[in-house]
């Protein structure tokens, strides 16, 4: 049930400004006003949530994270039923600040786990039904099709004209190029990560190998049903100038962590969002040969950040812009506004009068972000205390 909530002493992080002490109401499930905290007082009000001088933002937006994937499969061959994986995962959502997640399924022609063709259409067709009904936040389906499985594009093609998808991304992890510049870049992610023998990774690129040759025709299969169905495209690790103008020219509008700076520049040129990775920011660097997203953001060329494959990250990259390198304002509108934008959700991603209250109370524990409410669709679906040692206790009370 949607109730009238009062938001009071907050400090109010709007797209362009901040505004302290303020208070902000919500009526069913909008915002309806945002002003200073003396404006209303006396007004009647259902619930009312004392920030406690903290920080109010937008929900986050998260375009891209395999967090479902390993929800399902935290370790090779060890799967959990999808519906248990779905709604566990939504509490740890909630609790990250993330009020609206695209979970990103990989149908990359994998012969076995959550990756296998079959498999992964069957998990995005039940967490989308399992969407449908009570949840914490609102979820979507980010389909990343690896463009050398032509197998599987009558399948991905099914799942977007039956509206399983909100987002389609291209991807190639060929060896030779992207992630994977040389054939042993390729051959050790396999050894590490799939622990395959020699014999069968060499079976894996030749199959690779086969189905980019019939990468065109196979991209151009999914354009149009993506673009007859309108759902947005993006493209994936692009290493080249080149690369990007190709997907552009297709409809692609989302270019994914681009491996160069050059890469980026093109994009930015041609109108395109330019995304990059909140683990990379956190952590100073790619987990691989790619650029530093730090580099693409100073220089005003990457305006989304997604979580890719560690949730918390997204809010630990906001306040780390937006403490050393950006102002708060232009950070979180990189993880909510500019996301909405891009995947055209014109209702969410800010804080501004008539909007959809989806919003998140951040205050900071050890000099850490950390959320302390989410409210989504105007319902409070998340909030958490820290309890006070005994001797914390004395000292605040001497």
């Amino acid at each position: 049930m949607k109730n009238r909530v009062l938001i009071t002493n907050a400090q109010i992080v709007m797209p362009d400004r901040i505004i302290p002490q303020g208070q902000l109401i919500v009526e069913e499930g909008c915002i309806d006003k945002i002003n200073r905290r003396s404006e209303n007082r006396g007004a009647d009000m259902g619930d009312i949530i004392d920030a406690e001088g903290s920080y109010l933002l937008p929900g986050f937006i998260d375009i891209h994270s395999d967090a479902i994937e390993k929800e399902i499969e935290p370790r090779p061959g060890a799967y959990f039923d999808p519906d248990l994986a779905f709604v566990e995962l939504e509490k740890k959502l909630a609790g990250q600040g993330i009020t609206t997640m695209f979970h990103s399924f990989s149908l990359a022609g994998a012969e076995w786990g959550v990756r296998e063709d079959a498999n992964a259409a069957w998990i995005i067709r039940r967490i989308v039904d399992a969407s449908r009904h009570r949840t914490m936040i609102r979820n979507k389906v980010h389909i990343r099709f690896e463009i050398t499985n032509f197998p599987g594009v009558d399948t991905v093609k099914e799942l977007l004209e039956d509206g399983m998808a909100s987002l389609l991304s291209f991807m190639d992890h060929t060896p030779g190029q992207g992630q994977y510049p040389t054939v042993d870049d390729y051959r050790r992610y396999m050894e590490k990560t799939y622990h395959l023998p020699f014999a069968q990774i060499e079976q894996v690129l030749a199959a690779k190998e086969k189905g980019r040759r019939m990468s065109p025709a196979t991209i151009e299969k999914l354009r149009q049903a993506a673009v007859a169905n309108q759902i947005p495209m993006a493209s994936h690790d692009d290493d080249s100038p080149a690369k990007v103008a190709f997907y552009q020219e297709r409809g692609v509008t989302i270019n994914e962590f681009p491996v160069h700076l050059e890469a980026v520049l093109c994009a930015r040129r041609l109108g395109n969002d330019v995304c990059v990775g909140a683990p990379n920011i956190v952590r100073n660097g790619s987990t691989g040969k790619a650029m530093r997203a730090l580099d693409a953001i100073l220089e005003g060329n990457a305006n989304l950040i997604c979580s890719d494959y560690y949730p918390p990250a997204l809010l630990h990259a906001v306040f780390k812009l937006g403490t050393e390198h950006l102002s708060l304002c232009e950070a979180v509108s990189m993880a909510s506004l500019n996301p909405a934008r891009a995947a055209g959700l014109s209702g969410l991603g800010s804080l501004e009068e008539g909007k959809q209250a989806d919003l998140i109370i951040v205050n900071t524990r050890g000099g850490r972000p950390v959320v302390t409410h989410t409210i989504v669709d105007g319902v409070l679906v998340y909030a958490v205390n820290y309890r006070v040692k005994q001797d914390e206790a004395r000292e605040q009370s001497a």
